[in-house]
This record gives C-alpha cells, sequence and structure tokens, in this order.
C-alpha cells in the first residue's frame, strides 16, 4: 500500500467513526441532588459549582487536617454542613444514606467509581434528623463541639464539655 492510499484509507476510517464520537457525547449523567438553599447569594453553593466540581476533596481535606491538627473549626468547607445543605429528604421525608443513588455524595462517587471513607466516621445525613451515629453520641471530643488542640482532660471534664451534644 502506498503512502497515499494510507493517508486515504485513515482520513476514511476517521470518517466513518465521527458518528460515534458525536454520540459518545450523550453519555448519561449522573442526576445531582439539588442543595436545601442557597449558602451565598453569588452562586448558591460556599464556591462556584464547577470549582466545587473539581476541588471539593481537596478543600474537605484541607478542613479536616486545620480541624485535626489545628483545632481550627470553620463553617466553610466542613463536611457536616456539606451535608446539612446537600443531603436532602425524599417525599416520604426519609433521607438515603451514602451508598444509595439519591444521596448527594453518593450521585457523584458511584457515576464515576470513586471511594470515599469520609463516612465510615461522619453521619451521611443532616444532623436535624433523627438519625444518630454511634460517633456522634456520647463523649467523644473529636464529633462534640469543642477543638482541643493538643489537650488532655479528664474523663469529668469531657463529660461536662459534652454534655450538651447528648441531649
Amino acid at each position: 500500500m502506498s503512502l497515499g492510499q494510507l493517508i486515504q484509507t485513515t482520513i476514511m476510517a476517521g470518517l466513518l467513526a465521527l458518528p460515534f464520537t458525536v454520540q459518545a457525547g450523550d453519555a448519561p449523567t449522573p442526576e445531582i441532588p439539588k442543595a436545601k438553599e442557597k449558602a451565598t447569594e453569588e452562586y448558591g453553593c460556599v464556591a462556584p459549582t464547577d470549582y466545587m466540581r473539581k476541588n471539593h476533596m481537596d478543600d474537605l481535606m484541607h478542613q479536616r487536617d486545620d480541624t485535626m491538627r489545628e483545632g481550627i473549626r470553620t463553617r466553610k468547607f466542613s463536611l457536616a454542613e456539606c451535608i446539612n445543605c446537600h443531603v436532602t429528604p425524599d417525599e416520604d421525608g426519609q433521607f438515603a444514606s451514602f451508598g444509595e443513588d439519591e444521596h448527594f455524595c453518593s450521585s457523584c462517587h458511584n457515576y464515576a467509581s470513586v471511594s470515599v471513607d469520609c463516612f465510615s466516621c461522619h453521619r451521611d445525613t443532616p444532623e436535624d434528623t433523627d438519625y444518630q451515629h454511634t460517633f456522634n453520641t456520647g463523649n467523644n471530643p473529636h464529633h462534640g463541639k469543642i477543638a482541643l488542640k493538643g489537650k488532655k482532660l479528664s474523663v469529668e471534664t469531657l463529660q461536662v464539655l459534652t454534655e450538651g451534644d447528648q441531649q
């Protein structure tokens, strides 16, 4: 086969494949549940949607590190705040659990086959529901409303500090 025939064959093969590549753009995308409310008037969430889709994992990791290592607790990229806003009830008032396609986080993570381990410790439903995770009750200072920043406290002190979390 001459060079001219090879080029012509390659061009024809490319043109024949074109309809299939154009149709690939019609692939189904995940159905992402709407948030309960807008965090900001400007773009709804705490950051623009395109930014959050690309960077939420980094922001959550930085938030985790600041909280766990420095005792700095803020709400902007807090996992609990994301869940409180984005995990919405169905028509019956029930919340999907992580792993179900109807759960805000799972809707994309299942689609992209991305595994996360956040919910092995953290709650996967909003705080104002009857759902109680075992880590969110008891005298665990990490999941209470305090940040210790390297201090050791007695069991009695922890009980006093976390008393409000158990009610």
